[in-house]
């Protein structure tokens, strides 16, 4: 079993996410990721700071604004915004990070994996949940063809992992 498929496998065994990049328009790599996990019951805090409600649910401006601390961050926003988030999310004391990816960028940003490593939290620095969670035949395809072409990603693991 792979690294990325024990991590990505112990990242959903946690019920408490916050999904940051979720969007109004319901559009986004974030919302689709949102509601896949909603339908999946877990217990999940949207992240936008334009706008109230996502999807029914009461949507949060920041992770400092989360009532409570969540045990993942996913974060699905555009690549610049990506390092703010991951400081919010190393100042809040959060353990684990995914960034989605699958082909290109994403919401990757060339400076996550050293701000992992600066609040020793684990990072998922690619791959979408919905490779993992129960994924429709599309994603399990895209999974496939990153393992094949060795473009799957390496998480960074701290010590508290």
């Amino acid at each position: 079993m792979s690294e990325l498929l024990q991590t990505a496998r112990k990242f959903l065994s946690f019920n408490k996410m916050a999904v940051a990049g979720v969007s109004s328009k319901g559009d986004t790599a974030g919302n689709i990721i949102f509601r896949k996990l909603q339908s999946q019951g877990y217990d999940l805090y949207p992240v936008n700071p334009n706008t109230a409600v996502i999807e029914g649910v009461k949507c949060y401006p920041s992770i400092e604004s989360l009532p409570e601390t969540p045990d993942v961050v996913i974060i699905a926003t555009h690549p610049d915004v990506t390092p703010s988030i991951m400081h919010d999310c190393g100042k809040a004391g959060i353990q684990r990070v995914w960034i989605h990816r699958s082909f290109g960028t994403g919401s990757f940003h060339p400076d996550a994996n050293e701000i992992a490593k600066q609040y020793n939290f684990t990072l998922i620095p690619g791959g979408c949940p919905m490779m993992f969670s129960e994924p429709d035949v599309i994603h399990r395809c895209m999974l496939w063809f990153l393992q094949v072409t060795g473009n799957e990603a390496k998480p960074i693991i701290s010590k508290e992992f």
